[in-house]
């Protein structure tokens, strides 16, 4: 299971979430989806966050084992 870093890394990131958004070219709901694991970002997508958030691809997200 995927827990999405997202929010924390938004928390601490120099630019505001207007910009973000902006550069990204998505709506304020859909990078609310990518925080709350309800959606996932495009490779593209992922990749610019990435960029603009200062971390790499995988620190968007931390893999979590499900237990049964």
């Amino acid at each position: 299971m995927l827990k999405s870093r997202i929010g924390e890394l938004l928390r601490i990131s120099k630019y505001r979430r207007e910009y973000i958004l902006k550069e990204i070219g998505v709506s304020p709901n859909t990078l609310t989806n990518w925080v709350t694991g309800k959606t996932y970002p495009t490779m593209d997508k992922a990749y610019i966050l990435a960029k603009l958030l200062e971390c790499k691809l995988e620190d968007l997200y931390e893999y979590k084992e499900e237990t049964n």
